[in-house]
Parts: structure tokens; C-alpha cells; sequence
């Protein structure tokens, strides 16, 4: 058995992996099964289809239903162009804060879940304790739904669980949902003197985008259901950040390709806004056609996530309110992994350390005070699971 360490050591060893979502995960997830084997922790794996990246699972205590789960992601955003003062692979520790990619976002939460992994299982439970560290939740969070299946499979199914992303360890009941296209519309070039025989995909593609303008302006002038109005703003918004296309100003694009979005308040469906979406797409495409036919608009799709919902009597909730003493009410305009959690029948809510407005960031932090509040959030979640 090699030494226990503690929070502070793991988070050490975890920054320094630079788990940035395009690269793999696998040293860390290496690292971090080899230190639970280490404390006699078995581990289990659910691997990309490629094999390069894993997610990872464990479990303590009696081998029955109704534990809770503490679920974080490994990935973390690049780092390139961004005027970092440190090394961010390296914790480094100033004025009170732990300065590092990943200590907020959320490398502070996964070597908290780690270290009371270990803890629980060295005091011994009555009631279970799991962890779920999993892989591309900063590219769409959708690597976590294979991963609840694994766990399905090899482990009781738990009650609870608690996603660590940073809430300054205030109880969060709900969040947005999201799916996001690459929309790709394909014209056909003529000289610009002759935009009539031609299709413009940019300026086709502008009246997708007037759309999500549209979109924005009317659900901003609706009264918002009781559900939406918990939230800023209080509605689902269309997004457009990032287009191309074109070749030249005097020529009619051939090509348009941008991506679009939709951040969905929990009681309104990602595939009700996908049939708004291609309904209005199949509109753009015959006026685009009746020009020239072999044009066209192709819909991908980046990524589909599940909002999280407010529970009534939710377990989780309960739970974390009885730990932390937070009685206030949270909801979040980002997403995370908890709606996947929800959606797969777990009761679920989103509590961690440190503030949202660090993550992704140049010289990212977590407070130390916030990293001490887990810590004791986490004691007494041992202690609530050792009665």
C-alpha cells in the first residue's frame, strides 16, 4: 500500500497532466487507478472508440444499491495564446489560491472525490460511495452517457449524485440543456455581376442566422414559464460564434459553414428546437434550390446535452443541503453532466468549490478557502455514509 495523500498531493499530481480535451487522458487515468489499487479500490474503465481517452469508476462499501455517486470530468481546456504568469501544468500556490489549469475547473473537485474515495473505504461504510471521472465534457459532455452505461453494468446502482463543477459549494437544482450543429451550406459560385443564377451560401446561411436573431428577440419579449424564469436569461437562446466561407469578394460563396447552438431551459426539449431548426433549414434549401438544384445545407451534429431539471423531494438535493447548510436557490445558464445523470434515473445536483467566472481562464484558480470547504463538504459526506 503506498501513502495516503492528501487533497493537496492529488490535485498536485492531477494538474500536471495536460489533459487537454484533444489529447488523451490515459497517463492521468493510469495514475489515478494505480493509487486506488494502491488502498485495494478495484477500478473500472470505459474507453473511447478510438481508445486513446478513458473514463474511470470505482466503488466502496457493501456491495448493494442506494450509494452516491461524486462525478467529475478529467478534460480541460487549452491553454494556447492565453498570458498565463505561471506554469500551468504545475499547482502553484499565491495570495491564498492554487493557480493551475483544471484546479476550478475541475481537477480541485476530482482530487477532493479521490481523496474521500480512499477515506471512506480505509474508515469503512455502510452505505456506498462511488466515483465517476470521465472524459470531453468541455467538448460536449456526451462521453459521460457510455460511462453511466459501464457503471450500470459492473456496479449497484447508487441514489445520488454530485457533480463537482464550481458553485462556491452553493447547491445548484438546475441547469440549461444544449445541441449544437455545424451547419454546412453549399452554393454555387458565378460572378458577382450574376448573383441571380448563383447561390450565395453566405448570404443563404445569413437568413439561418437572421433566424437565431429572431429566435432570440421573440422567446426575450415571452413571459417566461416558472421554470425558464429561474434562469438568466430566462429563455432559450440561439448562438451563432464561430463562421466561414466565401473565396473572394466578386464571387458568389460556394461554401458557408458555422455553428449553431441552442441553450435550452430544462422544460423545453433539445428535439423540439432541433425540428424548429430543420424545418427552417428545409425552408432556406428549396428557395436555394429552386435556383440551383444541387445545392444544398447539411446539418452535423456537435453535441446533445441534457438540462437539469429542479426535482421535487430530490434525494441529492436534500442531501447536499443537510452537508453544506445552503439553503439558497441556484440554477446555472452553463451545462454539465448532471442532466445525463438525471436522465439515466439518478437523483442529482451540482455542488463543488470554486467560482465559475475562473474556469477556462488564463492563470485559472481555486481559492484555497473554497478547496478547505470541499474537504469538510466531503468529511461529513463520509460521515453521513459511515451511519
Amino acid at each position: 500500500m503506498t501513502a495516503l495523500l492528501s487533497p493537496r498531493e492529488i490535485l498536485d499530481q492531477l494538474v500536471s497532466f495536460p489533459t487537454v480535451s484533444r489529447d488523451t487522458n490515459l497517463p492521468l487515468i493510469d495514475w489515478v487507478e494505480g493509487y486506488l489499487n494502491s488502498h485495494g479500490i478495484t477500478c473500472g474503465r470505459q474507453y473511447s472508440a478510438d481508445g486513446t481517452k478513458a473514463g474511470l469508476y470505482a466503488h466502496v462499501g457493501p456491495e448493494v444499491a442506494g450509494g452516491v455517486v461524486l462525478s467529475g470530468h478529467t478534460d480541460v481546456v487549452p491553454v494556447d495564446g492565453q498570458p498565463w504568469t505561471t506554469d500551468p501544468f504545475t499547482v502553484v500556490e499565491k495570495d491564498g489560491k492554487l493557480y493551475g489549469r483544471g484546479t476550478c475547473d475541475m481537477k480541485g473537485f476530482d482530487a477532493l472525490a479521490i481523496w474521500a474515495l480512499v477515506e471512506a473505504h480505509r474508515r469503512g461504510v455502510s452505505r456506498p460511495l462511488q466515483i465517476a471521472l470521465s472524459y470531453d465534457e468541455e467538448v460536449g459532455c456526451e462521453e459521460v452517457v457510455p460511462l453511466i452505461e459501464e457503471m450500470g453494468k459492473h456496479l449497484p446502482k447508487a441514489a445520488t449524485v454530485i457533480v463537482g463543477e464550481p458553485s462556491m459549494m452553493k447547491t445548484v437544482t438546475a441547469h440549461k440543456g444544449g445541441r449544437a450543429f455545424k451547419v454546412h451550406v453549399k452554393g454555387f459560385e458565378v460572378h458577382s455581376s450574376l448573383i441571380h443564377t448563383g447561390v450565395n451560401a453566405i448570404m443563404f446561411g445569413a437568413k439561418l442566422i437572421e433566424w437565431a436573431n429572431q429566435n432570440n428577440a421573440a422567446a426575450a419579449a415571452a413571459t417566461p414559464s416558472e421554470t425558464a424564469a429561474l434562469f438568466v436569461p430566462p429563455w432559450t437562446s440561439t448562438h451563432v460564434g464561430v463562421i466561414e466561407g466565401g473565396t473572394a469578394g466578386n464571387i458568389t460563396a460556394k461554401d458557408c459553414v458555422f455553428e449553431l447552438d441552442f441553450r435550452n431551459v430544462p422544460d423545453e426539449s433539445n428535439d423540439d428546437w432541433e425540428a424548429r431548426l430543420r424545418a427552417k433549414v428545409a425552408e432556406v434549401e428549396a428557395e436555394m434550390q429552386a435556383i440551383v438544384p444541387e445545392t444544398s445545407i447539411e446539418l452535423t451534429q456537435v453535441f446533445d446535452l441534457n438540462g437539469l431539471a429542479p426535482e421535487e423531494n430530490g434525494e441529492a438535493e436534500a442531501l447536499v443541503r443537510r452537508l453544506t447548510g445552503d439553503n439558497s436557490e441556484n440554477v446555472v445558464s452553463y451545462g454539465t453532466e448532471a442532466g445525463h445523470f438525471q436522465a439515466a434515473r439518478y437523483s442529482t445536483v451540482v455542488c463543488g468549490p470554486g467560482d465559475i467566472a475562473q474556469a477556462h481562464q488564463p492563470d485559472e484558480f481555486l481559492s484555497v478557502a473554497q478547496f478547505e470547504a470541499g474537504q469538510v463538504f466531503l468529511r461529513k459526506l463520509i460521515d453521513e455514509v459511515l451511519a
